[in-house]
């Protein structure tokens, strides 16, 4: 492991040490999960609310995002992605002033704005791939990165009735190797902007043009990832790999993801996030009793 720790605002995340809990809000109506927040009415009371618990029962960050990433989801514009996130960042930080925000989004504009409306953290699921600008963003305001590695096809979409929908796979030549490689020059990327190495995270992407297959074996060798020397974040909640495996809908999928963080902790990763906040916060903390020293 290249680097020990990371100070985010007031709060140290020592790497190896325990697990990191990045809770779920998505500002969205049509999030793959059923817990898209623009269905629920009075939006920002809602996050707000939504957040207390997540805080409650234990979430080191609060994840918010404004732009669904469920296979066959519409693009947003920047306008709209603002409008949904910028009010819910800003109460959160207002009504919650300690507690650490990371604004899930590929876009600069976005992403400078949810900065100066108090998030810490940038979450791309595009790696820095997606808009040029916006590696200059986090480097301007020293954000620490999350760079999601993404072969996504919108066009490769497999639907299965009530269990959802899911990006097929890529072609891979090797998987591991392949993703290794892909997040590497994201790193460069973000590097070359001015970001910091020890502010940079990785996350395998599953889910994100990859098979069931893929998925499974991508969380089974995750600490090759995490040899890379980069803390690793984990996305697995509720997602349809699950949903095919155990042939259930979104709503049923905690004890599912419940295994895949407890592999994926065992397997190396620092941070997972994840919508069943309570419920997985225990499965951390028990797998961190078992297999951290």
């Amino acid at each position: 492991m290249k680097f020990q720790a990371l100070q985010i605002g007031n709060q140290t995340f020592r790497w190896g040490a325990r697990t990191y809990v990045m809770g779920i809000l998505n500002i969205t109506p049509d999030s793959f999960s059923g817990d898209g927040i623009l269905a629920k009415g009075d939006i920002v009371a809602y996050a707000v609310e939504q957040a207390r618990e997540f805080l409650l029962h234990g979430a080191d960050v609060l994840d918010i995002g404004g732009e669904s990433t469920r296979p066959g989801s519409q693009p947003v514009t920047a306008d709209e992605e603002l409008g949904r996130v910028i009010p819910v960042i800003s109460a959160i930080h207002k009504e919650f002033p300690e507690a650490l925000i990371s604004v899930d989004t590929y876009k600069a504009r976005v992403a400078e704005e949810a900065f100066k409306s108090g998030a810490h953290i940038l979450n791309d699921v595009w790696a820095l791939r997606a808009d040029p600008a916006l590696a200059s963003v986090a480097a301007a305001f020293g954000a620490p990165v999350i760079l999601m590695h993404n072969r996504s096809n919108p066009a490769s979409v497999e639907v299965r009735a009530a269990l959802g929908k899911a990006y097929g796979g890529s072609e891979y030549q090797n998987l591991i190797e392949d993703v290794k490689r892909e997040l590497l020059v994201s790193v460069e990327l973000a590097v070359q902007a001015g970001v910091e190495e020890s502010r940079i995270l990785l996350d395998p992407g599953i889910g994100f043009g990859k098979t069931r297959e893929h998925n499974l074996e991508l969380i089974n060798r995750l600490d090759e990832i995490r040899a890379l020397g980069y803390p690793v974040l984990l996305g697995t909640s509720r997602k349809s790999f699950i949903g095919f495996t155990l042939d259930l809908p979104a709503d049923q999928r905690v004890e599912g993801t419940a295994a895949t963080v407890a592999v994926g902790i065992a397997r190396g990763a620092d941070m997972i996030r994840v919508h069943d906040v309570r419920e997985m916060v225990r499965v951390a903390k028990m797998t961190d009793a078992i297999v951290r020293k």
